[in-house]
């Protein structure tokens, strides 16, 4: 499960104690820990998990791993400007790696993955299991 599942209204709970604005000074630290941020969405039989990765200029610096009833995604953002010195730092730069658990078992053979306006949008299939490799074993009796 993923431990920042329920961020937003943990954020909001805790302005209202500490007051408004209290967490934002930690916003670039925590920022990083749930990068790239996902929305997963679930029908009967299939996943959509859709991951935010703007600045993914070379989609070979993506990988997805997926394993049984998890998705992996690690990767590497250069936002550096050759010539330029950085004064602000809010975008994420640099390498990532995020775990997320899905609802159910997926089919690695059926994953199908693209990148658009900064946008990583996989698409899974659910793992059914097959009763057609079940196999009878013949039990034979023994003479005493």
């Amino acid at each position: 499960m993923d431990p920042f599942k329920n961020w937003q209204d943990w954020r909001k709970n805790l302005d209202s104690i500490l007051g408004d604005g209290f967490l934002s000074s930690f916003e670039g630290i925590l920022q990083y820990n749930y990068f790239p941020q996902v929305n997963v969405y679930q029908t009967d039989n299939e996943l959509l998990v859709v991951a935010s990765i703007p600045g993914l200029n070379d989609i070979n610096n993506v990988d997805v791993y997926i394993d049984y009833q998890s998705l992996e995604l690690k990767g590497d953002i250069n936002l550096r400007y050759k010539g330029y010195g950085l004064i602000q730092d809010e975008l994420f730069n640099g390498h990532f790696e995020r775990k997320i658990d899905l609802p159910f078992p997926v089919k690695e053979d059926r994953v199908d993955a693209v990148y658009q306006n900064g946008l990583l949008i996989i698409h899974l299939h659910r793992l059914i299991p097959d009763d057609m490799h079940r196999q009878r074993i013949a039990v034979k009796k023994l003479e005493n």
